[in-house]
């Protein structure tokens, strides 16, 4: 009679901890519940400094304000009228527009051979990698001096065409080629750190699906752009939004420190028309107008480029 006392005791049920039980008896709350304030310095930061220059960008666009030290008044849609009434405006559109449509997609592509060439483990393909990264970490003043050295009339791309047959150009100064010279820059900067972050997701595929493919008779570019590239197409949409937020937003320094929007309105970018209006003609409204359209195309670029090249699998 004792045992069988002791062994319904034994497997009775445990009873539910009253309120007043020890908080070890209960499950922990998590960290965030527990001290909410931990991620209040991060949402003020974020406020301040992401929300904030935006919201004041809006404002500014409606105000027309020449100058730091001037009184702003309100102009309404006068300098977004101003904007669309202005040549220079639309020639900094088409040149953008060449600048994405030509550049993002020639440095993708030739960023994801790059990357699937490192990923096949060749003779030094450490090395390589950190070779690819190289570009990334020279300022763009330094890089800026040595393509104008390599463009200009006496540099070493003419050095090079001259013995060749073909006649020389100031290829920073001549209409016809200055944007392509800008756009040559940006590629070289932006390919092998696009490769080298690509890379990193193109290791990540079974190599088992891969030697199966070789069996069969799949060769490097079969295999590249049906296997590899599927796989890491969501990764590479988001490496190409980067490049692309780089390209629209941060084309002003090139055009600055090589050909300041020359020669005329040849290599006027969106970028580098906010800067103009800004900090040369000291005409706030209008640069922040400018610095609006910038930010919905960013947005709509970035949407498209999240559907193009959205993962299929």
């Amino acid at each position: 009679m004792t045992t069988l006392a002791a062994a319904g005791t034994a497997t009775a049920p445990a009873a539910a901890p009253s309120p007043g039980a020890p908080a070890a008896s209960r499950r922990r709350a998590p960290l965030r519940e527990r001290f909410p304030g931990l991620a209040l310095p991060a949402l003020v930061w974020y406020a301040v400094f992401m929300i904030g220059p935006v919201v004041a960008m809006f404002v500014i666009a409606f105000l027309s304000w020449p100058g730091m030290l001037a009184t702003p008044t309100f102009t309404g849609l006068g300098n977004f009228t101003a904007v669309f009434a202005d040549p220079t405006f639309w020639a900094a559109v088409r040149n953008s527009a060449v600048q994405i449509v030509i550049g993002l997609p020639m440095m993708i592509v030739l960023a994801f051979l790059l990357a699937f060439y490192v990923v096949q483990k060749p003779r030094g393909h450490r090395v390589l990698r950190y070779l690819l990264f190289i570009p990334a970490l020279i300022s763009a003043p330094a890089t800026a001096m040595v393509f104008y050295a390599m463009l200009n009339p006496d540099g070493l791309v003419n050095g090079v065409l001259r013995p060749l047959g073909f006649d020389g150009t100031a290829w920073l100064a001549d209409p016809s080629t200055a944007l392509g010279a800008i756009i040559a820059v940006e590629l070289w900067s932006g390919i092998g750190y696009s490769a080298v972050l690509i890379a990193a997701r193109l290791d990540g595929v079974d190599t088992e699906i891969v030697q199966a493919a070789r069996i069969d008779g799949a060769g490097d570019w079969r295999v590249a752009w049906r296997m590899y590239w599927p796989i890491a197409r969501d990764f590479i949409g988001v490496v190409t939004m980067l490049q692309f937020l780089s390209m629209l937003f941060n084309s002003a320094q090139n055009v600055l420190l090589l050909t300041q929007g020359g020669p005329g309105t040849s290599t006027t970018t969106l970028a580098y028309l906010i800067y103009q209006k800004a900090f040369v003609e000291a005409d706030l409204g209008y640069s922040q107008a400018v610095g609006v359209i910038l930010f919905v195309i960013g947005l709509v670029g970035m949407g498209l480029i999240r559907r193009v090249l959205r993962a299929t699998h």
